[in-house]
C-alpha cells in the first residue's frame, strides 16, 4: 500500500476525532506511599584483644617495682621489689596474670637479702556501661619457696603487704574503650554525601543514625573476643538536610545482650535519583533535541521528554510533532505517555516494562498506519537509563576505607564484600534506591601488621 493510500485511510480517523481530544490525557502525578526508609540494621564489629595485647596494656599500668615496711622481731624493716615481664593467659572465664618478682628485705644481723617471688593474679574481665574494661573479683597470690622469707611472713606479713599493694592496683585498673567506640560511632553516623556531581546538580545525603550500641558475651580464647553491634536507622534526604560533619546525637550507653549476629553484617543504605536526571539522560538519545523514529514518515519526531512519578510507576511523557507528507500535508502535535516500574540492572536504572498508557495505545492504534508505536516504545526504553554506579561508591567507601582508623595500638578495619539493590521506591521528588551492603569489621589490639 502506498503512503498516499495509507494517508487516505488515516485521514478519516483523524477527522473523526476533530471534535474530541486526539491525544491521550496526561497521567496524574500521584504522591504514592509515604517515604520508605529501610529497616534498622546492625553494624557488627568484632573486638579482639590478644594475650600479648592485654599483657602489653597491663604492663603499662601494673607497677614494675614497689617498696614498703614490715615488722620483724618487734622492729620495722624496709623492703622493696621489682617484677619481670607479665604472662597473660585465659583460665576458664578469668584472665590469669603471672610474673616473677625479686624482693629485697633488710633482715637483722645478716643485712639485705634478695628473695625470688611468684606473682599470680586472677580476675574476671568485664565491660561497664560507660565503656571501661575492668578486672573484677581479683585474687592475688604472692608466694616464695625461700624459707627465710616464709619465716618473715610468719612474723611480719611481708607477702600480705605485697599482695595488698598489687591487688589494689588491679582493682583500680581500667581500660577505656570509649575513644575507640566514639571514633567508630562518629564515622558510621556521619552523613554520606551524595554530591551534586553525581546527583544532577543537587546535593543529597544518606545517614546511618546510631540509636544503640550492644555488646555480646565475652569469650576468653587465649585473649579476649567480643562482638559490638551498632544499631543504625538509615535515611536519605535530597537536598541534604544536615551538615555533612554534624553529629547531633550523643554516644548511647553500652547495653549488654545475650547474643549478637556474628561474622559478616548487612546494612541497607538508601540513595536517591532525581527525575530530571532521567529526563536529561533520555535527552542524550535525541539529536538536536529531536528523536526521529519513522522511515516511512521522516518528518515525524519526538521531543520534550519528561519523567515523573505516578503512584508506584514512572511516567515518560513525549511530545509527538512534525508532519506527514504523502500527497497530503498533515501536521501532528501533542503528547503521548508511557508507564513502567523502575529497576536497577548491572548498576543502571532502567524501565524494562515500559508500555504505553491505555489511552496512548488507543491513540496509536487509531493512527497505526502512520506511526510505529512499538518502535517508539523500544527507542524510549533503550534511552531511558541512568548509571547509578557512582552513587554506590560513597556507600562502599563509608563501610570500608572511611570506617577504618587507628587509635593508639588498636585499629579498626572493615571490608565490603558486595553491594546489591534490594528495592526501588517512587516518590514525587525523587526515586529512592535501597542498597544492601554486606561487610565485615574488626577492632584488633594490637593492630596486625
Amino acid at each position: 500500500m502506498s503512503g498516499w493510500s495509507r494517508l487516505v485511510l488515516v485521514a478519516p480517523l483523524l477527522a473523526a476525532c476533530a471534535g474530541a481530544p486526539i491525544y491521550p490525557p496526561r497521567p496524574v502525578s500521584l504522591r504514592g506511599a509515604l517515604p520508605v526508609d529501610p529497616a534498622p540494621s546492625k553494624v557488627v564489629v568484632h573486638l579482639s584483644v590478644t594475650a600479648a595485647g592485654l599483657a602489653s596494656e597491663l604492663e603499662r599500668v601494673l607497677p614494675k617495682d614497689g617498696k614498703g615496711v614490715v615488722k620483724i622481731l618487734g622492729g620495722e624493716r624496709p623492703y622493696g621489689w621489682t617484677r619481670g615481664p607479665l604472662t597473660v593467659r585465659a583460665e576458664g572465664d578469668r584472665v590469669s596474670v603471672s610474673a616473677e618478682l625479686l624482693a629485697e628485705l633488710a633482715l637483722p644481723v645478716i643485712g639485705v637479702q634478695r628473695f625470688p617471688l611468684a606473682l599470680v593474679a586472677r580476675a574476671l574481665p568485664m565491660v561497664t556501661s560507660d565503656y571501661l574494661v575492668r578486672l573484677g573479683d581479683a585474687s592475688v597470690s604472692v608466694t616464695s619457696t625461700d624459707v627465710r622469707l616464709r619465716a618473715a611472713q610468719d612474723v611480719g606479713g611481708a607477702l600480705d603487704s605485697l599482695r595488698a599493694q598489687i591487688g589494689k592496683t588491679i582493682d583500680n585498673y581500667s581500660f577505656d574503650l570509649k575513644p575507640l567506640v566514639t571514633e567508630a560511632w562518629s564515622r558510621i553516623a556521619r552523613p554520606i554525601a551524595l554530591p551534586s556531581s553525581v546527583m544532577g546538580g543537587a546535593d543529597g545525603c544518606a545517614r546511618l543514625r546510631v540509636t544503640a550500641i550492644e555488646m555480646g558475651p565475652l569469650l576468653l580464647a587465649g585473649g579476649m573476643e567480643e562482638d559490638v553491634a551498632f544499631t543504625v536507622e538509615p535515611s536519605v534526604t535530597l537536598p541534604c538536610a544536615m551538615p555533612v560533619n554534624a553529629l547531633a546525637d550523643r554516644l548511647p550507653p553500652l547495653a549488654h545482650v545475650a547474643s549478637l549476629p556474628t561474622g559478616a553484617f548487612t546494612v541497607t543504605v538508601p540513595i536517591a535519583a532525581r527525575y530530571d536526571e532521567l529526563t536529561r539522560a533520555l535527552s542524550l538519545a535525541f539529536t538536536d533535541g529531536k528523536l526521529y523514529f519513522s522511515r516511512q514518515f521522516p518528518k515525524l519526531y519526538l521531543d520534550q521528554p519528561e519523567v515523573y512519578a505516578a503512584g508506584d510507576q514512572m511516567v515518560l511523557a513525549l511530545r509527538l510533532a512534525g508532519s506527514v507528507e504523502a500527497g497530503l500535508h498533515l501536521d501532528l502535535g501533542g503528547n503521548i505517555y508511557f508507564v513502567g516500574h523502575p529497576q536497577v540492572v548491572d548498576g543502571e536504572l532502567r524501565v524494562p516494562d515500559l508500555t504505553p498508557t491505555i489511552e496512548t495505545s488507543s491513540f496509536l492504534l487509531r493512527v497505526k498506519l502512520a506511526m510505529d508505536g512499538d518502535k517508539i516504545r523500544d527507542q524510549a526504553k533503550e534511552a531511558l537509563k541512568l548509571d547509578l554506579a557512582s552513587r554506590f561508591a560513597p556507600v562502599r567507601a563509608r563501610l570500608s576505607t572511611e570506617l577504618g582508623f587507628a587509635e593508639g595500638a588498636a585499629c579498626l578495619r572493615s571490608d565490603v564484600a558486595r553491594i546489591e539493590v534490594t528495592g526501588i521506591h517512587t516518590h514525587p521528588e525523587y526515586l529512592r534506591v535501597h542498597l544492601a551492603a554486606t561487610a565485615q569489621a574488626s577492632v584488633d589490639l594490637p593492630c596486625p601488621r
